[in-house]
């Protein structure tokens, strides 16, 4: 059986009525949990820069019978997160789920040979573009007194990942600011969990062995089950965590790795 057939989500009416936002959804684990949610009854918000991918999302929700709507938002931009939020509870009424993926890895070099601006823009996605993210949806969140919120980081926010030190260091700090603010809103019925993925089929990952062929060999090797994460897998992790079934899982990093940080 192919890993995607099992990554469907069980109620295909679990979060009838809810609404949910997913960045960096026009493409890889973005979409699989934009489409995810949607299967689920989910209204979806679907929110990144790549305008075409993006739409498609939304039109791949709304062909197989859910609720979507697109928002072009660089998370970088301040007055973009802002009317991205804006924009979905006008839409919708209200933000039940965030699931804040988007995200840049573009580093391939040992860190005395990275680039500032590479820093700056990684860091700017990375940490800055989270952290705008949960600003503005906590504020929504903490006015219909729940939410949920799912921050993806990553393997490398836990352990070191040489070559990729500035990737390694955001997501890093994405599982700090997870832990910070689950600890800060706890009592406001926000939950605020970290996903942190081992290496997945995506466009990402593609890139990364473009740059670096040999690598593809080397994190296969690696990893316990000998294979890549599919993106649905990835998915269904992030809806179990914004779901009931996780109602007191917060300030927690979940792996989802094949068992890779186990050994």
């Amino acid at each position: 059986m192919k890993a995607t057939s099992k990554a469907q989500p069980a109620d295909g009416s679990a979060f009838a009525g809810k609404v949910a936002l997913v960045t960096g959804a026009a493409s890889g684990i973005g979409r699989a949990t934009a489409l995810a949610f949607g299967r689920a009854g989910a209204h979806v918000v679907v929110a990144d820069t790549t305008i075409d991918g993006g739409h498609a999302t939304a039109a791949m929700i709304v062909e197989s019978g859910g609720k979507a709507l697109f928002v072009r938002c660089d998370i970088t931009r301040a007055d973009d997160v802002r009317a991205l939020v804006d924009k979905a509870v006008s839409y919708y009424g209200r933000l039940d789920i965030a699931v804040n993926n988007a995200a840049l890895d573009e580093e391939a070099a040992p860190l005395a040979e990275g680039a500032e601006d590479q820093f700056d823009r990684i860091m700017g996605t990375n940490v800055k573009g989270v952290w705008l993210c949960m600003k503005y949806q906590l504020r929504q969140m903490l006015e219909q007194g729940s939410g949920a919120i799912v921050n993806v980081s990553s393997v490398a926010g836990l352990v070191g990942a040489p070559n990729r030190s500035i990737y390694a260091a955001s997501k890093h700090a994405v599982v700090g600011l997870t832990k910070s603010a689950a600890a800060e809103y706890a009592r406001s019925g926000i939950r605020i969990n970290a996903l942190c993925p081992a290496a997945v089929k995506t466009p990402m990952l593609a890139r990364a062995v473009e740059r670096d062929p040999a690598s593809e060999k080397k994190l296969k090797a690696a990893q316990p089950m000998g294979r890549f994460a599919e993106t649905a897998e990835i998915a269904n992790a992030a809806l179990w965590l914004c779901s009931e079934g996780a109602s007191y899982v917060n300030g927690h990093e979940l792996m989802v790795d094949g068992g890779l940080t186990a050994v």
